[in-house]
């Protein structure tokens, strides 16, 4: 696979027209995947009013697709092992003042365990590129250990990796572990600037990174997740690559990514570079990239970190963000207070209830569901669904029911009373699956749990 760099490069000089605008935001209302071209026009443009045209376009394809539902998750970091010499990253290998360690079973089953008990039910598990000496069954069995965990009858319901790229036979193990999505960032598609910022170690190789997707779905793993990280290099580059790189999974394999990722670079321990970006993107810029994410690629989920501050979180939900992780702590044994680095620094240091609280009052459902992933509803499945909007039917009760969930179980009083006023909002407005929904609710309040459809 490679990167059309001529053509991106000679797109970036694409000329635009507020007629030319229109029509492009005509036709991903209607649904239709963007062209290169088109995305690149979109990209550039700088005038206020269009931008303006650009952002409420993403704001109600959003509304469209996924209504007011926002998925929430966390990340457990069960690693800071690499091998690789990242120049951005606290975890990489000559970095000394970092201390290094692998969680052991015990430990993950503790950090899961205080997860639960805050009331989180999705986990993105995370670790450097090195494993103890068990290699990929140190991952194994820590997946065994998150799913082994319990709160009285709330346990995680869904588990994705982001681990380093595997081989074909290794990602069928990885499959057979019953994981939801495997996610793994390019974090520049721009080669010459991948090479001189990853100088060392397995990593160090652009193309066995870049490939490492295309292995994934031929071992049968057909929920898998990119990104991009933004501040290595020019932010319109890295879009029309990474829509590259969709393109190349979509004719090859029949679809593309189910999410992607826009994280941007932040301080890390001991490295300048994460300090110093080499192409910074603005609050601006940054919110362009979620909007003209959001209409290139109308059905793929958009993850928003906590590297991101609360207010850009804020305006990021109404321009295309669909998945937030929420109470995040980014080192081994974050949960559970050990002292280990961090591997980037955070912008919102707020609790999941916080969070959730806040989501409620822009309006949005907090969602944890995990219906898809466990009724096989997932890649070209999946999208059967999403196309002609009946996933909507699925979706937003599901939402509801966890929502509901976590406003028995784990929630702060104030949250629950404006919770509780949202999911009233939504059932008004179901239409003929409103008594269904609404019966499944009171099972959830007299203690039934994990109810999806």
């Amino acid at each position: 696979m490679k990167i059309a760099v001529d053509k991106i490069e000679n797109l970036l000089n694409a000329k635009i027209s507020p007629q030319n605008i229109a029509d492009i935001l005509k036709k991903s209302k209607a649904l239709q995947r963007l062209s290169l071209e088109e995305v690149a026009i979109l990209l550039s443009v700088e005038d206020e009013s269009l931008l303006a045209q650009i952002f409420q376009a993403a704001h109600d394809l959003k509304e469209n697709i996924y209504g007011k539902r926002l998925v929430v998750f966390v990340p457990l970091y069960i690693s800071n092992l690499c091998n690789n010499e990242c120049l951005y990253c606290a975890f990489r290998t000559s970095n000394k003042g970092v201390v290094r360690r692998a969680l052991t079973q015990e430990e993950i089953l503790k950090e899961v365990e205080f997860l639960l008990k805050d009331g989180q039910k999705r986990i993105l598990l995370v670790s450097g590129e090195a494993y103890p000496k068990e290699g990929l069954d140190y991952i194994l069995k820590s997946i065994e250990t998150v799913y082994s965990a319990r709160d009285n009858k709330n346990r995680i319901r869904r588990l994705n990796v982001n681990i380093a790229p595997l081989e074909i036979e290794e990602f069928k193990k990885l499959k057979a572990a019953n994981i939801g999505t495997y996610q793994l960032f390019q974090e520049t598609y721009h080669k010459p600037t991948y090479s001189k910022l990853h100088v060392k170690g397995p990593k160090s190789d652009y193309d066995y990174r870049l490939t490492a997707i295309d292995r994934a779905f031929e071992a049968g793993i057909d929920d898998v997740g990119i990104g991009i990280l933004f501040g290595l290099y020019d932010y319109k580059y890295e879009v029309l690559a990474l829509l590259s790189h969709i393109e190349y999974l979509e004719a090859k394999f029949g679809m593309g990514p189910h999410t992607i990722s826009i994280p941007r670079l932040e301080p890390a321990s001991g490295s300048g570079v994460a300090s110093n970006p080499p192409a910074p993107v603005d609050d601006l810029s940054f919110k362009k990239i979620i909007a003209v994410l959001r209409l290139a690629v109308p059905y793929t989920g958009l993850i928003l970190s906590t590297r991101e501050t609360p207010e850009i979180r804020r305006a990021a939900f109404d321009l295309g963000v669909s998945q937030i992780s929420a109470g995040s702590r980014t080192n081994p044994g974050g949960y559970t207070n050990q002292k280990t680095a961090d591997q980037f620094s955070l912008g919102d240091h707020r609790s999941l209830d916080e969070v959730i609280y806040d989501i409620c009052k822009k309006g949005y459902i907090p969602s944890f569901c995990t219906g898809c992933y466990r009724l096989g509803r997932t890649g070209l499945d999946f999208m059967e669904y999403a196309k002609p909007g009946e996933i909507k039917k699925k979706c937003l009760p599901n939402a509801l029911f966890t929502f509901q969930e976590y406003l028995e179980d784990y929630a702060s009083d104030k949250t629950k009373e404006i919770g509780q006023s949202l999911i009233n909002r939504e059932l008004n407005n179901m239409g003929f699956i409103q008594e269904k929904t609404e019966n499944l609710l009171n099972k959830i309040k007299k203690g039934e749990r994990d109810i999806y459809v």
